[in-house]
């Protein structure tokens, strides 16, 4: 938590403006700011001024008198009022590729990549306002420990599904696993009526402790039934669902089922264990499931991105983070009201001078990562293939390994469209009490790509992510089609193709996910920590 002395003062400020035509001021021209006795009107006039000078888009952002932030007013709590404010700044950048704004979202009614975080309500939210989340990006806990899936087709009835369990929770120690399927909640059956349902399973599952009944699925099929009762409890959690390897035709293809870009501290010993196992084995190639992955820290994406490419690709470009013109000439004066904490949360001194966020270089220069090949693939096997596991869920650092890899590997993909995040910030703190996250850089690989705002789209499109096997299994449905990308000729035996809900035999491609449903909230970003200071 930042010391008060340094509360943003706004009647200091100094703010630049820069246009798409000129280079821009470094040193920016004070705007004389209304006076007021509000705190909530100070911080809705500095999340306008942090915009007009740290925003990636900030070219189109009008002025302050136009903007007018203090009439976000209507709001039931001022976090609302400020989120709603954030909303509205960023949509004003258009995207030509698409008519609208690059941050338009849930039309229009929210952001796609800028928010703002209560400190208080941090953990156990993952950066999402106002949801639960399974588990926050230093692998702290705090609930069930599942993620839920319902299948349907246009009609009433569906299938609950465990389709996620996060290590060390409180399902994980009962034995649960994705392919669990729930038929009773507290007593309760479901199944019949998702609209009926839906509250009742969100707000069960929302609660201290819950009663669950159902059957254990195995290769496909039900088998076993389970009760089981769960209590809410703090853990600490591996990202990693699953390493495996897998032979087939004769060829060592390495699994790694990963849940969230985490601290590097918390992911680098089980990414470490899985590719020293990939090693030994002589795998060949690669096959990454992202699927939940929403993306977290830069520089566990990169490690993870130096562990799977080639050797050939040492010292060469990663990937580069573009920030806006005025922030890469250092003329964004206002963040010397951001003290750069340490990883303690404590304030940093320099030669007897605090650090600050305008100490940092967002130069392109010294924003421009280049490969230093790291853990044993690749020095003892020729890595070549990787095919990652997607869908609309796989966001962000998750999209940045992505595209970092393409230029050097044959990289494929299978599942739906990505989320589509090629941007990424670090938090801008207000009141002490809040963290604002604008977009603030993009990130694009070795070619300059990295416009893919709306996602990427898979080699083998398949928008049906079946529940019925766990994470490790090569007959789980997108593990499956993922080997075959690999050996097209590969025998695969993938599960049964119909599945009985209510009664009903029903065909598995004929089901959709059914929303809104509790199902984790998981973390959506790239959040930069790896800052360099100017020289």
């Amino acid at each position: 938590m930042k010391l008060k002395q340094f509360i943003f003062l706004l009647a200091t400020l100094s703010v630049g403006f820069v246009s798409c035509k000129k280079k821009p001021d470094p040193t920016p021209t004070p705007i004389p700011v209304p006076p007021t006795n509000s705190r909530a009107n100070l911080s809705r006039d500095s999340i306008f001024f942090y915009a007009k000078q740290v925003y990636l888009w900030n070219d189109a952002l009008p002025t302050y008198d136009v903007f007018n932030p203090r009439k976000y007013t209507t709001e039931s709590t001022d976090f609302l009022n400020y989120d709603k404010e954030l909303v509205a700044l960023s949509q004003y950048k258009i995207n030509p590729a698409t008519g609208r704004p690059y941050e338009y979202y849930l039309n229009g009614t929210d952001s796609k990549y800028s928010y703002i975080s209560d400190l208080a309500n941090k953990n156990p939210t993952a950066y999402i306002p106002e949801k639960k989340s399974a588990v926050d990006l230093e692998g702290n806990g705090n609930d069930l420990g599942v993620k839920l899936g319902a299948y349907g087709q246009a009609g009433t009835t569906f299938a609950l599904f465990i389709t996620a369990v996060y290590q060390n929770s409180p399902a994980d120690k009962a034995g649960m696993v994705r392919s669990d399927r729930i038929n009773k909640i507290n007593g309760r059956t479901i199944g019949d009526n998702f609209t009926t349902d839906r509250d009742f399973i969100n707000t069960s599952f929302a609660a201290a402790n819950v009663t669950l009944e159902g059957v254990k699925y195995t290769n496909g099929v039900s088998g076993a039934p389970f009760t089981i009762s769960l209590v809410k409890a703090i853990y600490k959690s591996s990202p990693i669902f699953s390493a495996k390897v897998f032979t087939a035709d004769n060829k060592k293809i390495g699994y790694l089922a990963y849940a969230r870009f985490s601290t590097l501290t918390n992911s680098k010993p089980d990414f470490d264990a899985a590719f020293a196992t990939f090693s030994a084995a002589g795998v060949t190639d690669l096959v990454v499931d992202l699927r939940y992955n929403g993306g977290g820290y830069v520089n566990t994406a990169q490690y993870l991105i130096n562990q799977i490419a080639p050797a050939s690709a040492s010292g060469k470009v990663m990937f580069a983070e573009h920030y806006n013109p005025l922030m890469q000439s250092g003329g964004a004066t206002i963040l010397t009201n951001q003290p750069l904490l340490d990883a303690s949360k404590k304030v940093q001194f320099q030669n007897g001078k605090m650090i600050t966020y305008a100490d940092i270089n967002y130069g392109l220069t010294a924003n421009t990562e280049m490969f230093s090949k790291a853990g044993p693939l690749n020095t003892t096997n020729n890595i070549t293939n990787v095919v990652f596991i997607v869908s609309g869920s796989t966001a962000s650092a998750s999209e940045l390994v992505i595209n970092s890899l393409k230029p050097y590997m044959t990289v494929k993909m299978v599942g739906t469209k990505t989320f589509g995040k090629p941007v990424g910030f670090f938090p801008i703190t207000i009141e002490n009490k809040y963290e604002v996250y604008y977009s603030l850089f993009q990130t694009k690989n070795s070619l300059g790509q990295g416009d893919y705002f709306d996602g990427f789209t898979p080699d083998i499109v398949d928008d049906f992510d079946d529940p019925r096997n766990n994470f490790g299994d090569s007959k789980e449905y997108y593990t499956a089609k993922a080997i075959n990308v690999i050996v097209p000729n590969a025998v695969v035996i993938t599960a049964t193709k119909t599945m009985s809900i209510q009664g009903r035999s029903v065909a598995i491609e004929s089901l959709q996910p059914m929303k809104p449903l509790v199902d984790g909230n998981d973390f959506v970003g790239m959040i930069e920590t790896r800052h360099k200071l100017k020289q």
